[in-house]
């Protein structure tokens, strides 16, 4: 391993070295300080003579008198099925006390795409326990559904919840199959936020089956690169080496297209919209479609990245690439999080691409679509009545149109809060759903099949709101 002496220049997160023979591309990079401490890097770029290496740890204390040493291989995950109930920092190391990683292998953490012809289309429903999502934006097993939020609304809370909560029911019903694990990759949080994570895990015992990486605000913006990687480095390993049910939740991927714009302007690249790199969306592609499933292997990696919208604004970069991306959307409303409601989804604006393949009989119940698809109206309609009562007042609407109103709001007081302790089964989400739409009239209910309304539709919920008025 040769020694180098030769750092010409510092440059925020980037340390500039001259070289007398080719290096590699990310290959890794050992920078040993005046006073003896060492500090990872990795190779951000490689010309003839000179390298640009990115240092995890910071730039603060190297200068010009640091020794440079090249690995001579890329950055890896140390993986072994112990991970799991072990938490880790954002570049892989153990922080939790625990014994040193004794690894069965090691991986790089850049993974290798996922072949298109080897890939098993997504149709599983995976339970989250939250109605919101479950009855009306269904995941499916191997899909990739971001959670759009803002700053000061509880997405993390949701976070946890769907950690908590996910299982997969049709393999726990037929006693066989998967285990299910979750992969929590934490990027640029704060101290109190990673506290309230990891006092959560350990108390309802999520973190035994789960594996989470913590990079703090303070970490270095380069490790928040690293950070995603590694997570999903392991989710590959459990899903398809060890046959795992692995749902990776990653927040805030809006911290990390930060790091991007940081280290992009560190190297004096050309900026894209809004300052951020023009490769941006190549690089979000590259950790989102880590998601899938492989034929022959049992295992599945589903995501569920979590970023904040910069003002609420859908079109902003981030949000906007990741909606090419993804299959769909949750969207976390302020005004519903302003009225109380937990957990504050808004169903409308929200969507799940892969949701038709994943429900009805024998994935979750056979009235599943069409229950969806009449309360999504129905909640529709009564939100543009909304709009008509504060011009008309309600007493200009007829009683078809009250009705409508009622159920919007009754929607959002009985099906979408349901707090974040709350964890209900698909068939428990879809009752709530016929007892809501059962205070319809039943020739309103033209996308539901005759037959399922004769056999769920509530003949005492009419009758009760008929005493009641």
């Amino acid at each position: 391993m040769k020694e180098y002496k030769t750092i010409t220049e510092i440059s925020g997160p980037l340390v500039f070295a001259e070289v007398d023979k080719p290096i590699g591309y990310d290959e890794m990079v050992e920078i040993e300080t005046a006073d003896g401490e060492i500090r990872r890097g990795q190779v951000l770029e490689s010309e003839d003579g000179l390298v640009a290496i990115q240092v995890f740890e910071g730039t603060s204390g190297i200068d010009k008198n640091a020794f440079v040493r090249f690995q001579g291989e890329t950055l890896k995950m140390k993986l072994t099925e112990d991970l799991l109930g072990r938490v880790l920092s954002g570049s892989g190391e153990p922080i939790d006390d625990g014994p040193a990683i004794e690894p069965e292998k090691r991986e790089d953490i850049v993974g290798a795409a996922i072949n298109p012809y080897s890939r098993e289309y997504p149709e599983e429903f995976i339970q989250t326990g939250v109605s919101a999502i479950d009855g009306m934006n269904t995941l499916v097993r191997g899909q990739k559904l971001p959670i759009f939020s803002g700053s000061g609304l509880p997405h993390n809370e949701l976070a946890l919840q769907i950690a908590r909560q996910a299982s997969v029911p049709e393999e726990e019903e037929e006693g066989e199959g998967s285990e299910f694990a979750v992969i929590f990759g934490a990027m640029g949080i704060t101290a109190e936020e990673a506290n309230e994570f990891m006092d959560d895990f350990e108390r309802t015992g999520a973190l035994e089956r789960s594996v989470v990486f913590m990079n703090l605000a303070d970490d270095p913006a380069v490790e928040r690169t690293v950070t995603p990687r590694m997570a999903l480095t392991t989710a590959e390993y459990l899903a398809f080496e060890k046959d795992y049910h692995v749902l990776v939740i990653l927040t805030d991927m809006t911290n990390y297209c930060e790091a991007l714009r940081e280290i992009g302007a560190a190297r004096e690249e050309v900026p894209g919209r809004r300052g951020y790199p023009g490769y941006m969306y190549t690089d979000l592609a590259q950790l989102y479609e880590r998601a899938g499933r492989i034929q022959g292997r049992d295992g599945s990696v589903t995501q569920i990245p979590i970023l904040t919208m910069p003002g609420d604004d859908d079109t902003h970069p981030i949000p906007d690439l990741t909606g090419y991306i993804t299959e769909g959307q949750i969207y976390v409303d302020r005004d519903l999080n302003s009225q109380g409601v937990q957990p504050p989804v808004n169903v409308l604006p929200s969507l799940s691409r892969l949701m038709d393949d994943g429900i009805g009989e024998g994935l979750t119940r056979e009235d599943h679509a069409d229950v969806s698809d009449q309360m999504y109206a129905a909640y529709a309609e009564g939100e543009d009545l909304r709009d008509l009562v504060n011009i008309v007042g309600r007493e200009a609407l007829s009683d078809r149109d009250n009705k409508y109103l009622d159920f919007a709001d009754e929607f959002e007081s009985e099906f979408v809060d349901q707090g974040f302790d709350t964890n209900r089964d698909i068939g428990e989400t879809l009752d709530i759903g016929w007892d809501l739409l059962s205070a319809l009239p039943k020739e309103e209910l033209n996308r539901i099949d005759e037959e399922l309304i004769a056999k769920y539709y509530r003949e005492e919920a009419v009758e009760e709101e008929a005493t009641a008025d």
